[in-house]
């Protein structure tokens, strides 16, 4: 069953009412009166304490829609490439990394964004000889808001259309129905970020309990997606092994781990300006119970020999349930790499070009271009 988000309040863009994406979700939400509000000349400078998770602002977006994940020097990086669909997301999870840098509240869709489809599609036609992995959940959750938005309708025929691209669509949701109904299943990765049960249920507020994720990446699975897992972030707590081994075996009842494109695995890590804001918000969470250490990139990690052992435990579950499963670590040096998994790619291209075997193997290469990959040393 979907966890559709409780809105309460609509608010539309001035000059936009009749925009087509504004009508799809006025006919979802025909109990609210829509309230207009002018264009935002950019914000404070500080986060906002209250977000109003509760509240729907429909607002066109000027900026660049796809971005190249940034990374950090000396940390190995996948190559991602951010599509900007929107911010801010109907979940409270405690650790949640936009409660420390968003200066904007509300629930933001971004209305004009299968109007710039086509200038996105440019530019992967300039690099017919790359492979973009494409995701839409690093500022908000890819499917939170579907069932109300219906914005993977426009997003899967442009993505199926590509042959040098690939669509990951990550939630911790099980909203999965629009996928569902869709008739489209190629080039497009459903992908789920899990935890132990323990934190989830503790820390992940407003989310649905990993069983209940799991089922509905069992329903896309059979339905003939792709399915991403995301162990991130992977959190220090009381006998994480034991509840860990959980979640593991809970992806073993429901999952087919040769329909399984790749899973990552991420510490929990945060700029020290989001602690406070944790404090605050979250009085009774537990993810800052631990002992961390400033990183290469400013934010506080866990010791890199707690890292390293959460690494080898959870990839060794994972192994041995699967030998295929396309494993690699996110934001993570070479030594940890080597330490942790046994092997480490040479470089952040070289795990870009591991991620991009990963695609070919599932979705083929439509270009008929050889892409080659070489595991580093």
């Amino acid at each position: 069953m979907e966890h559709v988000p409780t809105i309460s309040r609509l608010q539309i863009e001035e000059g936009f009412e009749n925009h087509d994406q504004v009508t799809r979700v006025l006919a979802s939400l025909p109990e609210l009166q829509p309230e207009p509000v002018t264009a935002e000349e950019g914000g404070s400078n500080l986060p906002s304490a209250d977000m109003q998770k509760k509240t729907l602002r429909l607002i066109p977006f000027h900026g660049s829609l796809l971005k190249t994940c940034p990374g950090t020097k000396g940390y190995i990086c996948c190559g991602y490439q951010i599509l900007h669909v929107g911010t801010n997301c109907s979940l409270d999870c405690s650790y949640c990394i936009l409660q420390g840098y968003l200066n904007q509240p509300a629930l933001r869709v971004f209305i004009n964004l299968a109007d710039r489809l086509p200038e996105i599609g440019k530019i992967m036609d300039r690099h017919p000889e790359r492979i973009f992995r494409v995701g839409t959940g690093e500022f908000t959750d890819s499917l939170a808001l579907d069932a109300i938005t219906h914005g993977t309708d426009k997003l899967l025929p442009f993505f199926a259309e590509r042959g040098n691209a690939v669509l990951e669509l990550k939630t911790k949701t099980t909203q999965v129905e629009g996928l569902l109904r869709a008739k489209i299943r190629e080039r497009i990765v459903v992908s789920w970020s899990l935890n132990s049960p323990a934190i989830a249920s503790r820390e992940e507020r407003g989310a649905p309990s990993i069983r209940a994720r799991l089922e509905a990446a069992q329903r896309c699975q059979q339905e003939g997606y792709a399915v991403g897992i995301h162990f991130d972030p992977l959190v220090d707590h009381p006998n994480w092994q034991a509840e860990y081994a959980k979640t593991l075996d809970l992806i073993d009842r429901h999952l087919d781990p040769k329909r399984i494109i790749w899973v990552s695995l991420g510490c929990l890590r945060f700029m020290p300006s989001l602690g406070p804001i944790i404090r605050k918000r979250h009085p009774h969470a537990r993810v800052l119970r631990g002992e961390f250490v400033p990183g290469r990139d400013g934010k506080l990690r866990y010791f890199k020999p707690i890292r390293m052992d959460m690494y080898r435990a959870i990839a060794r579950l994972l192994r041995a349930w699967h030998r295929d499963l396309g494993i690699y670590l996110c934001m993570e040096s070479r030594e940890v790499w080597q330490q942790s998994l046994g092997w480490s790619p040479k470089d952040s291209a070289a795990l870009s070009s591991f991620l991009d075997q990963r695609v070919l193997k599932f979705f083929g290469n439509p270009n008929g271009r050889a892409h080659s990959f070489k595991l580093g040393t």
